[in-house]
């Protein structure tokens, strides 16, 4: 459900997530904002989904409106967990004025709410309200805020994503999310650009068990090629592949740590993928895995006997940085 107009989000949508070893219903919304501050992740469509909103009273207006549409549509009890999305970051008070963050945490009160932010956003003092908001004192509410950490390797991070912060400045954010209260959700990216499959799965091997200490949700993405961005641009000049679907499920089988992902786009040349054969089972496995816990669903896709699992090898093997992706 994509919107068309700044009185709705840019999206939301109804769905299940695990948590505490239970599966709850949850509701996903990506307001529509001023968007990101920083504006130059290669991979990020995002950029584009901005308002030309810049008066402050406008900006709650605009927000307090998308929020009476998404209560209007979408039955509050309904929902155990909230997971809150904007076009930059929720914490960002010039982006969401605290006083439309007071009017959402009132909505929310009593959920298990979780807020994603950039890392310089995060600060006692504003996390801390919005905490003591949607407290309902009945000991149901929570609050995790997301982090876009992507790679603890600052190198990838700078050079392949353009992030702007370092894993140093998520630590800092960690305590300071700590100190307010507040859970932490730790995003990581499966194959940013410029790097080989690889040189990718190492990256995210290493970076799942140097984030997960300071870690309560780790969430894998699969890189998608997103239209207008510089993933895309290389993309179209068959400069770059998106990780296989082996990859993801390799990684997820290999990690200490319970480690979410949702394959948006999986199965499609734009997104993770195999050879086609095997990917609706792939995809599957992932989301039934990210649902329950059960390895069992994923070394069951793992010994699959698709021809294309020699592919994937013969690529690990061989791609080098220097050249082209050996396959689309």
């Amino acid at each position: 459900m994509i919107s068309d107009s700044t009185q709705k989000p840019l999206a939301c949508w109804p769905g299940t997530e695990l948590y505490d070893g239970e599966v709850i219903p949850c509701l996903t919304v990506i307001f529509h904002t001023t968007g990101c501050t920083w504006n130059r992740c290669r991979m990020c469509g995002y950029k584009f989904e901005r308002t030309r909103i810049t008066d402050r009273g406008e900006k709650i207006c605009a927000l307090l409106s998308q929020l009476a549409w998404l209560v209007a549509h979408h039955p509050l009890e309904s929902f155990r967990m909230v997971k809150i999305f904007t076009s930059g970051s929720f914490f960002d008070e010039d982006e969401v004025p605290h006083e439309a963050r007071e009017a959402i945490a009132e909505a929310f009160q009593g959920k298990i709410v979780v807020a994603e932010s950039r890392t310089e956003f995060i600060h006692p003092d504003i996390i801390t309200p919005f905490k003591e908001q949607i407290d309902d004192a009945a000991g149901t509410s929570a609050l995790y805020v997301a982090m876009g950490l992507e790679t603890t390797n600052d190198f990838i991070r700078e050079k392949c994503i353009d992030k702007g912060h370092t894993f140093a400045d998520f630590i800092e954010a960690v305590k300071n999310a700590r100190q307010a209260g507040a859970g932490v959700k730790t995003y990581l990216m499966l194959k940013p650009l410029f790097l080989t499959e690889r040189e990718a799965l190492a990256d995210m091997k290493r970076s799942i068990a140097e984030a997960g200490p300071y870690s309560d949700i780790i969430s894998m993405n699969l890189c998608t090629v997103q239209r207008r961005t510089e993933v895309e641009r290389y993309w179209k000049q068959g400069a770059y592949r998106p990780p296989y679907l082996w990859s993801a499920v390799d990684i997820l089988l290999s990690a200490d740590y319970f480690v979410q992902s949702d394959p948006v786009g999986g199965g499609k040349i734009r997104g993770p993928h195999n050879c086609g054969a095997c990917d609706r089972e792939f995809v599957a496995a992932i989301s039934e895995y990210s649902l329950s816990g059960n390895r069992e669903i994923l070394r069951n896709v793992m010994e699959s006997s698709c021809a294309c699992k020699k592919e994937w090898e013969h690529v690990l093997e061989h791609e080098e940085p220097w050249c082209m992706p050996l396959t689309r």
